[in-house]
């Protein structure tokens, strides 16, 4: 969703870039700054972001003009099932394509990526994948996880995360 269809913005998972150029994911904005006639977003890398929350400290968030953010909104479970041919993967490049849900048992490369766990019926979201799939002791193939911010804090602390095991059938990627 364009960042210039209003709401809240701080926090929030953005992507910015050209239509017709390209686009740049993994990305925090603060709120809207307006200097004259303009408006901005200030954009931070999403590693920044989790350090100056965590920390209490600032950081550097350049000012990207507002009609060049989007707002990265929650995808739902495909409507297709089975596999994709390559012309009903193109896109348009008027705006970022939507990045629907994969199942993670679908992807050959889970290391770093977003995950989402089903519990209950519930998403969980903000988790990382930390290993890709192995076999468990009773034989369950699964994955294992951390917290988004324990992710990125072992960037800039070195401190391993608390990590979870999450059966296969759980996961999702973003």
């Amino acid at each position: 969703m364009p960042a210039t269809a209003g709401g809240e913005l701080r926090g929030r998972r953005v992507m910015t870039g050209l239509p017709g150029l390209g686009w740049r994911t993994d990305l925090r904005a603060d709120e809207r700054v307006v200097q004259g006639s303009r408006t901005y977003v200030p954009i931070m890398q999403e590693q920044e972001w989790y350090r100056a929350e965590a920390e209490q400290i600032e950081v550097f968030a350049p000012l990207v003009p507002q009609e060049r953010v989007w707002i990265e909104t929650i995808g739902s479970t495909p409507a297709t099932d089975g596999p994709r041919d390559v012309l009903s993967r193109l896109i348009s490049l008027d705006a970022p394509a939507r990045r629907d849900p994969v199942p993670v048992i679908d992807s050959p490369n889970l290391l770093g990526r977003r995950v989402v766990q089903m519990v209950d019926g519930v998403e969980r979201r903000d988790l990382r994948a930390v290993t890709d799939l192995y076999s468990n002791a009773e034989g369950d193939i699964c994955l294992r996880v951390a917290a988004e911010l324990d992710w990125y804090r072992w960037t800039w602390t070195g401190q391993l995360p608390k990590t979870m095991e999450v059966p296969v059938h759980l996961a999702w990627l973003e």
